[in-house]
């Protein structure tokens, strides 16, 4: 007896996880995301894989064997579907090939719309027209071109939708954009990682609201990578910060801070251990200067040398030869409950970790639970005039303000 579930079935069983995690919310993405066939467009893995709706399966990796290219984990797909919501006869263009993403975009704008998806990488390119020819998708027009610059030749679009990571927005982008278009873009702020959906309003572009994501980052002209700079390099047990946007921060200082006795503030302030905190990392992100992720292995954390394992990293201040990081204790036993916290380390220990606690406690009272940031995306001549009070992050392009609408006194 075959105990093997067909692909009707695998289809059937992502398209209920996905509802079930909020992922698809609405009937017309779970009927895409349960007609495609994703198995065509991840041979790579077995059935099983491509159909796990938290699973991206990697494509091309680099020499250093870093992911360079993947299909998209169907959770994330989905989100950003269901942000995008292309509709029949739009125009879209889709940063980043795979294939399996084009063909569901393919089907929402029919019938009379058109999609383009575009990719540096000529590889990428020929495995995803060959893919999507193969699944009767050839009206998809593929591009072998730097998304730095877009697909002019089909502009303007009603909607780009990008799949990989984004440092920046190229003038492209907005320029190619239908008034009162839409990106859904996994955009990197400050070191953190959300896939927004801007609209056109003029010549800048306002959040509508954001998911958390992670993508393989972009390449070519547009391409910006993190800077990883190692405290502890003892192998297997190495601790790093993670640094955007040309931060600097002195290492050796921060080396000898490390190798000091911790200091430690609490905010009274608690959280579920289900919890999400996505939106209190943007705002230490938003809200504070030196804003750096300190990484750590698992084995440094069970060697006492740091108190968290990230490879993402957990939200950090850095101040000179100081720095604090966010951190977590159990309530009780039941460890169902978790007061957040800052651990410092160096000559101003105390002073920096009281100063992390402050801002979480000021997420606890004016922002937790409310309408979460306001992004908007300026050409990087724009005067402070014209921009709203709030954090205000330089890119290579633009101008990107983080506000806080919907304070409470």
């Amino acid at each position: 007896m075959n105990n093997t579930p067909s692909p009707h079935e695998l289809r059937a069983g992502l398209v209920k996880q996905l509802r079930d995690q909020d992922a698809i919310r609405t009937d017309r993405i779970a009927d895409v995301i349960g007609s495609v066939p994703r198995e065509v467009f991840a041979p790579e893995a077995s059935p099983t894989d491509a159909y796990d709706p938290n699973r991206a399966v990697v494509t091309k990796r680099d020499p250093h064997g870093l992911a360079i290219s993947s299909v998209s984990a169907a959770n994330i797909q989905a989100v950003m579907l269901e942000q995008g919501d292309p509709q029949p006869g739009e125009n879209v263009l889709e940063v980043g090939s795979g294939g399996m993403n084009a063909a569901y975009l393919a089907e929402l704008v029919a019938p009379g719309g058109t999609v383009t998806t575009l990719d540096i990488d000529p590889e990428v390119t020929d495995r995803a027209r060959r893919l999507l020819a193969d699944t009767g998708y050839d009206g998809v027009h593929v591009v072998t071109a730097d998304a730095e610059y877009g697909a002019p030749d089909r502009a303007p679009y009603d909607l780009i939708e990008v799949t990989v990571g984004a440092p920046d927005i190229p003038p492209a982008w907005i320029d190619q954009l239908a008034p009162g278009g839409r990106i859904v873009v996994p955009l990197r702020i400050r070191g953190l990682m959300r896939s927004f959906l801007l609209v056109r309003e003029g010549d800048h572009l306002v959040s509508r609201g954001y998911e958390l994501c992670g993508f393989v980052p972009m390449q070519g002209a547009g391409e910006q990578r993190e800077q990883l700079v190692l405290l502890h390099e003892v192998p297997n047990e190495e601790v790093g910060l993670r640094l955007d946007d040309g931060d600097q921060v002195d290492v050796e200082a921060l080396r000898a801070a490390l190798a000091s006795p911790r200091q430690e503030a609490w905010s009274g302030v608690t959280v579920g251990g289900e919890e999400p905190t996505h939106d209190l990392d943007l705002w230490l992100a938003t809200a504070l200067d030196g804003h750096a992720r300190l990484t750590a292995t698992v084995a440094a954390r069970d060697a006492g040398i740091v108190a968290s394992a990230s490879p993402l990293g957990v939200a950090t201040l850095v101040v000179g030869g100081t720095f604090a990081y966010r951190t977590v204790r159990a309530v009780d036993d039941s460890r169902t409950r978790f007061e957040l916290g800052a651990y410092g380390h160096g000559p101003a220990a105390s002073a920096a970790a009281s100063k992390l606690v402050d801002e979480i406690r000021t997420w606890d009272r004016k922002h937790r639970g409310g309408p979460g940031a306001r992004v908007e995306i300026h050409p990087a001549t724009t005067p402070d005039s014209r921009l709203p009070a709030g954090r205000v992050v330089a890119k290579t392009h633009s101008r990107i303000s983080i506000s806080w609408p919907g304070q409470q006194p």
